[in-house]
């Protein structure tokens, strides 16, 4: 069925919904990755499970708990890993009216706080597997880059980790052709279900009140586009390592047990004869204790003998494995410094986790290259003047990986290899180097500081 059939306005609401949510994308349901992802919902903490010990005069005893939040550890790792240093959009004007786009488009980006939405799509992503970015407009009089619009850009983030659920739904060719987000909202008191739908054409949206579906929402796309990007993965980062995290949590749990029950010192008397016990005085300030047994009667602690090594290499080992698997370092503060190593064995360290950023770019290259398009379709409307040059300005998008940065001693071979002549022009080394966003202009005030200095030196 063509989506214009679909979403018609002749149609029953609940029939447009049960439509637009047939989901061809098959993922995990958040309900089931949240009790992994959440160590308060890990099995260690279910009392159904592992019930606290009551006695028999009603007193309850709490049993040990630990849990270890391993799976969302390993998502903050993956989003860190892929943007603590800030994705990079690489722009490629030939002409002043190129410029002027590549300006534009990256202080649209800049005054969304683009480096932060990366971070909570990543983390988005990576635990619950889908995400959604949608762009919109405010009729307000907004400058980007010294050019003046009467629209305002916004974005916002949809995820099942955030309480929506998504619903994209694609035709034969594998095309997109409508983006839906279904969300609740707390109104007087009362809860509405909002269910809101994207197409190129049009923007609708419904209230459901128990089996009520009212539309309140019908307006015009007029960017004739969808102005949604969806990106999903099969699975969580921390793929199939819950069981282990989990066997890991028992162990400690139990062992946590025994310790408590066996920490104190036991005095233990071997003796046939009957021995005086508990009337020792107990009073703190006492220098020792003087007791008096028979000549041949043995006494003494008695501790509890446990294999603790045996304990502590089990759970060393999921831990371990459970980052081996996943690619991912454990970059903690107590595994670094328990391993000394130089600078250049840190870097070495880091090629597994370069590896699977390389291997997760690709999804990610491609939404941003989507969201790089929605903002042209946007910007045409918003500079009309301009819709030559934004669809013809190129732009690349670069994902660079984390990684203790050393360039000195590669730098240095680069040069004697050259024999000491330069090996990159200063442009290039400008641009490299990140510090300025303008390259161009500031080459030229170099050059031009570069000639008040020649002309302006010091007579004697």
């Amino acid at each position: 069925m063509d989506i214009n059939e679909i979403i018609s306005a002749e149609r029953n609401g609940n029939d447009i919904i049960s439509d637009l949510k047939k989901k061809s994308i098959v993922v995990p349901s958040w309900d089931k990755l949240r009790k992994e992802y959440e160590p308060k919902e890990h099995p260690v903490m279910d009392k159904a499970a592992y019930p606290d010990k009551t006695s028999k005069n009603g007193k309850v005893e709490k049993v040990t708990r630990i849990t270890l939040s391993l799976q969302k550890l390993s998502v903050k790792r993956m989003t860190e890993l892929m943007f603590t240093i800030p994705v990079q959009r690489i722009y490629k004007p030939e002409n002043e009216q190129e410029k002027k786009v590549a300006e534009i488009m990256e202080a649209i980006f800049t005054k969304n706080r683009i480096n932060s939405i990366n971070i909570e799509r990543g983390n988005n992503l990576f635990a619950s597997c889908e995400n959604i970015t949608l762009w919109y407009s405010q009729e307000q009089d907004t400058i980007y880059a010294g050019n003046t619009s009467k629209l305002k850009l916004r974005c916002k983030n949809y995820s099942p980790k955030n309480g929506e659920r998504l619903y994209p739904l694609f035709d034969e060719y594998d095309d997109l052709i409508a983006l839906s987000v279904e969300y609740n909202r707390v109104e007087d008191g009362k809860t509405t279900t909002y269910f809101d739908t994207y197409t190129d054409s049009f923007h609708i949206r419904w209230a459901k009140e128990g089996a009520n579906v009212i539309e309140e929402v019908r307006e015009e796309i007029k960017i004739g586009k969808i102005a949604g990007i969806y990106i999903h993965r099969p699975t969580p980062i921390w793929e199939d390592e819950s069981e282990n995290v989990y066997e890991a949590e028992w162990t400690l749990s139990r062992q946590g047990n025994y310790i408590r029950k066996n920490a104190r010192p036991n005095w233990v008397v071997f003796s046939d004869n009957k021995i005086k016990h508990g009337k020792e005085n107990n009073n703190d300030n006492e220098g020792r204790n003087v007791m008096q047994y028979g000549k041949e009667d043995k006494a003494g602690y008695v501790t509890w003998q446990q294999a603790a090594d045996t304990v502590k290499f089990h759970i060393d080992e999921i831990k371990r494995n459970f980052f081996m698997s996943l690619q991912l370092p454990d970059m903690s503060m107590e595994n670094m410094k328990a391993t000394p190593m130089s600078g250049e064995a840190r870097k070495m360290m880091f090629i597994d986790a370069q590896l699977k950023v390389t291997d997760e770019s690709g999804a990610w290259l491609e939404f941003f290259d989507r969201e790089i398009n929605v903002l042209r379709a946007f910007m045409k409307k918003m500079f009309p003047s301009l819709g030559s040059a934004i669809d013809s300005l190129i732009v690349e998008t670069k994902i660079t990986k984390f990684q203790i940065n050393d360039d000195s001693e590669k730098i240095s071979n680069l040069t004697n290899a050259a024999g000491g002549k330069p090996i990159m022009s200063q442009k290039t080394a400008i641009r490299e180097l990140g510090y300025v966003e303008d390259v161009d202009d500031e080459l030229q005030q170099i050059n031009e500081e570069s000639s008040i200095g020649v002309f302006n030196e010091p007579t004697i």
